[in-house]
């Protein structure tokens, strides 16, 4: 038969394994989190690429607003509550262009991180009488500041600033990847600049669906006339439509275009009225879906840029 003191030996050597397992449990739950890629919500799948390519492994990202979609019409839906509340990290553009996103934190109770990846940037505003059929609030800054290769260095810069942040044993091969992807943004805007100087100045002139480019365009130098504003919530009035049908008239702008996010009516309408052929489709505020010409940013900005030298090239 045991003796008294062995077995208290033997409890207290279960209560001391006891305290020691509940004592790392937090420990072990913390080194799980680190351990596993950092769950990042992007508002849309511009920003959802521009995360992966920095965060490679380190990261799993998801966009709200996925291929082809318009996330100025966005409705969240239940299923993008919950992925908020789960997230480590919610990375947005800013500049007012995701209007639902403040009542979808709230809703998701999110309350750690948010990276507005414009912050920094200095804003464009619309300027009276350039290349613009239509009127602006001029006090709103044009939210589509990734369609200028230069922004994209800023949101690659603050995307690795923020993982690395949150993931600061991972920081240099971040850091890695964030300069190897900014020399690839970097070789293709020489090469993009390169090419419209090849085109007269006076004859870069197109038609899209949206004002979607006066980044791109002030960026390399091109003037995109449209009848819809920033914001695709609204349909052009009629009379913002007539007054762009006569103004690609008198400025004899015959290369248009439709965005793979509007309705191809109008700007079929304005080809039909003017006599201008549509030169093809870009991508203005989604990626197209995966395995075609524009699943990342880097494929739809040399995408954007070459149907635009194209359409322009073939121009009279």
């Amino acid at each position: 038969m045991p003796r008294v003191s062995d077995v208290l030996l033997v409890r207290r050597r279960h209560w001391l394994q006891a305290l020691l397992a509940l004592a790392l449990v937090p420990w072990a739950a913390g080194g799980q989190a680190q351990g596993r890629p950092l769950r990042v919500v992007a508002s849309f799948s511009i920003l959802a690429d521009l995360v992966a390519q920095v965060g490679g492994p380190a990261v799993d990202v998801t966009a709200l607003v996925g291929p082809d979609a318009d996330a100025h019409v966005f409705q969240p839906a239940p299923a993008d509550v919950k992925r908020m509340a789960q997230a480590d990290l919610v990375v947005v553009n800013g500049l007012h262009f995701e209007g639902w996103l403040t009542r979808l934190v709230k809703s998701s109770g999110f309350k750690g991180p948010v990276l507005v990846c414009s912050d920094g940037l200095p804003t464009r505003k619309a300027v009276p009488g350039q290349g613009h059929s239509h009127g602006h609030d001029h006090e709103t800054a044009d939210p589509h500041a990734w369609q200028d290769l230069a922004n994209a260095r800023h949101y690659v810069a603050r995307i690795r600033d923020a993982l690395v942040a949150a993931r600061p044993e991972q920081a240099a091969a971040l850091r890695e990847r964030a300069a190897a992807y900014t020399a690839q943004i970097d070789t293709l805007d020489r090469q993009i600049r390169a090419e419209f100087a090849t085109i007269p100045a006076d004859r870069r002139r197109v038609v899209t669906s949206h004002d979607a480019f006066g980044h791109f365009a002030a960026a390399y130098g091109v003037e995109f006339l449209s009848a819809q504003r920033w914001n695709t919530d609204s349909e052009p009035s009629a009379a913002d439509v007539a007054r762009l049908i006569r103004q690609v008239r008198q400025q004899r702008a015959t290369a248009l275009f439709v965005e793979n996010i509007s309705d191809p009516r109008m700007v079929q309408r304005i080809a039909k009225e003017t006599g201008a052929v549509v030169g093809g489709m870009l991508y203005s505020d989604a990626l197209s879906a995966p395995g075609t010409a524009a699943d990342t940013y880097l494929k739809l900005f040399h995408h954007n840029a070459q149907t635009l030298l194209a359409g322009l090239r073939r121009s009279p």
